[in-house]
């Protein structure tokens, strides 16, 4: 086997590394999204992934540092570096039910004789891209459903749990329903006096060390989404539960196994956002976005103005909405925008009602005056499509990528969704 050290410059020079992979180039606008590549990794994390590659190490030590890492930047007892936040949900809902028992760890998902049950808010039973649910599922638990889509009570969460709770599972996300869900605080209170575990799913939320202060055992994170590292996940928490949870690497989750590279790239992000100026970083995110308002201005049927995060996180996003009486719909644009050269990807999920969302975060060198560009002329091809109303012009979008997923992988150069 040849020893020779490769030639970085045959895939990272001489043009798009997308392009010489055989992908087509996409300009990112949905900000984070996981079917996008997550955010563009800050250099720290690059670099750390990259000098990491070639070399030899225990993943324990290395997950043991990363432990004093997060730590560090959460305040939690303990932490470490799952294949992403899914993983991590996975990895803490069977760590609360087979603790660090090995014999328990190896007889997951069977779950006989163990508490096995996860309560959930039925407004938090999100699908980020699958259901939430099946995270819950995966692990041999079996899921329990506190209240009604937009109403759950104290009362209903405390009639859910049993002798069979394992845990509980609370989500902070935009994909949640907004309206007449349990508080944290008193969802984690009525939790702790039953003796419940509360795990906390922030996968794209800024806030590091609130929830652990305010009665979270465990914390998930992205590490590839705010933070900018590569694809991974932050687990961060109680010490015994944080254990728990990692030893199932030996078990159910070492099909779900980081690698050395996620470790050191989620360790070098966590460090460099803990030092961001975060308001800096908020007013460089919003130039892009006043330049595209700005180049919509006027422009018959539309209005697009800034939208704070929904969560609260500290950035903006381009909202556009196209108006009742337009003769086009949000879909006729978002499909224009996604059928052009390089393709322009946005965040679709409002589009029934007519808005789509440009968020910067992704946001290549040189792209911001090209969708300036593709902007305008999606919009004057939308004006030229058949207008059949907001939702059934969503619809059909949506079935077109649906239909062309489900012909992969005969995908891509123009055919794919």
């Amino acid at each position: 086997m040849s020893t020779a050290t490769p030639d970085p410059g045959e895939w990272g020079a001489g043009g798009d590394i997308r392009a010489r992979l055989g992908a087509r180039p996409v300009i990112n606008l949905t900000g984070t999204l996981t079917g996008l590549g997550g955010i563009s990794a800050r250099p720290e994390a690059i670099a750390a992934a990259a000098a990491i590659m070639g070399k030899g190490v225990d993943i324990a030590e290395l997950q043991a540092a990363a432990s004093r890492v997060i730590a560090e930047v959460t305040g939690a007892e303990a932490g470490f570096v799952s294949a992403c936040s899914a993983a991590g949900i996975c990895m803490a809902i069977a760590g609360a039910m087979a603790g660090d028992r090995m014999a328990a760890i190896e007889q997951l998902p069977d779950t006989t004789g163990m508490r096995n049950e996860v309560v959930i808010q039925a407004g938090h039973l999100v699908n980020y891209g699958h259901p939430i649910a099946q995270d819950i599922r995966l692990t041999g638990a079996r899921v329990v459903v506190v209240g009604a889509v937009n109403s759950s009570s104290e009362a209903e969460l405390g009639g859910a749990i049993g002798p069979g709770t394992a845990a509980a599972l609370y989500v902070v996300s935009h994909h949640c329903f907004p309206d007449g869900q349990i508080p944290f605080a008193a969802f984690a209170g009525i939790c702790h006096d039953r003796g419940v575990k509360v795990i906390v799913d922030l996968a794209a939320e800024y806030d590091l060390t609130g929830f652990l202060r305010e009665g979270a055992d465990i914390t998930i994170h992205s590490a590839h989404k705010f933070l900018g590292g590569a694809t991974a996940g932050i687990v961060a928490g109680r010490k015994p539960l944080v254990r728990a949870a990692f030893l199932q690497n030996f078990g159910i989750a070492r099909p779900m196994k980081v690698g050395k590279e996620g470790i050191a790239a989620a360790m070098a992000a966590l460090r460099a956002f803990a030092a961001e100026d975060r308001a800096a970083a908020r007013a460089a995110l919003r130039e892009p976005l006043l330049h595209w308002r700005d180049a919509l201005a006027g422009i018959a049927g539309i209005r697009a103005e800034l939208d704070p995060d929904p969560t609260g996180n500290p950035f903006d996003r381009l909202r556009i909405t196209v108006l009742a009486d337009a003769a086009f719909a949000a879909a006729d644009v978002v499909r224009a925008l996604e059928a052009g050269t390089p393709p322009i990807r946005v965040r679709t999920h409002q589009v029934g009602r007519g808005s789509f969302v440009l968020d910067a975060r992704s946001l290549g060198a040189g792209e911001c005056e090209i969708v300036a560009g593709r902007l305008l002329a999606a919009l004057d091809e939308a004006r030229r499509s058949t207008n059949r109303g907001p939702t059934d012009a969503a619809h059909a979008w949506k079935t077109e990528r649906a239909e062309a997923l489900r012909r992969w992988p005969d995908i891509g150069t123009g055919s794919g969704p």
